[in-house]
């Protein structure tokens, strides 16, 4: 496999310290942006000139956005910085490629939250409810103007640093620490393991496909039932863990999307791969947690 130049923005995030040391063992030259210290380029990528600047140093043939507001809560309060944060530093990525002449593929991270009606979703089913989406979405139609592609998405599993917490984190601290938690009956997703998800977005650098495509797990399921069915597969004690609907969630300040499962089929045709259905996945990720145990 030939060297690339691959920049992965947000790179000390959820996912990006899983990317990074996965794209380094399989040969590429990786470059790392993020706005901590531990990164190679430390920049606000939302400032246009900055985000240039660094661009123009390093050359990329493939950008790897993984910068993003994920706070549901911080996109509904503070509308601007989702923009900023979601849609203008995809603006930048993809004018510095549409003007710099150089043949470079973006990969932006996109959302589940663009879905809202009763699934299994296919690209085309946009719901939009909530700023984050909105944002999310915007983003999208900023990367589609240049040799792109977008991976709609939800991603659970062990993570690799201590300052951001997964689903399956969240429910395994709890659980071994026995604290009451309350989990949500009434919506439903497919998520994928971040394992996976860094083995699937190599793939789409290796095939650079263009488009919008779902990528998550087959079937899907309520989250309550996805995280009894994780602990389950630990032998947690689920005693502490209670179900409950969004409309007693006083915890949640900004709307949910009820059901954002995705058909995955075209992702599947395009890059020649077969996802596992959730039940299986939930097995996949829980050895993660056995061997950390």
């Amino acid at each position: 496999m030939p060297k690339e130049n691959i920049l992965i923005t947000g790179a000390t995030g959820l996912l990006g310290s899983s990317m990074v040391p996965y794209f380094k063992k399989c040969g590429y030259t990786v470059v790392t942006h993020a706005l901590s210290s531990q990164a190679d380029y430390v920049v606000d990528l939302s400032d246009r000139v900055k985000s240039y600047e660094i661009l123009s140093k390093i050359h990329p043939s493939v950008i790897i956005n993984l910068v993003g507001l994920t706070s549901v809560e911080l996109c509904e309060e503070q509308v601007n910085l989702a923009y900023l944060v979601n849609t203008r530093t995809v603006e930048n990525l993809a004018d510095w490629i549409m003007h710099s002449g150089i043949a470079c593929h973006l990969v932006q991270i996109s959302t589940d939250h663009v879905y809202d009606s009763v699934g299994l979703h296919i690209e085309d089913d946009i719901t939009i409810t909530n700023n984050y989406a909105f944002s999310k979405y915007a983003g999208e139609l900023a990367a589609i103007r240049v040799p792109s592609t977008i991976l709609r998405t939800n991603f659970v599993g062990h993570s690799q640093v201590s300052h951001r917490e997964s689903l399956t984190d969240w429910v395994y601290n709890s659980l071994t620490t026995a604290k009451n938690v309350q989990v949500l009956n009434d919506v439903y997703f497919s998520p994928i393991s971040i394992t996976m998800l860094v083995e699937m977005i190599e793939l789409v650098v290796q095939k650079r496909p263009i488009g919008i495509f779902n990528i998550g797990s087959q079937n899907g399921m309520s989250k309550a039932d996805f995280d009894f069915a994780f602990a389950e597969s630990l032998n947690l004690p689920t005693n502490t863990m209670t179900r409950i609907n969004t409309s007693s969630a006083n915890f949640l300040k900004a709307y949910r999307p009820k059901d954002m499962r995705m058909d995955c089929s075209k992702f599947e045709n395009k890059l020649g791969v077969k996802i596992p259905n959730l039940v299986d996945l939930i097995k996949q990720i829980a050895r993660e947690y056995d061997e950390i145990a």
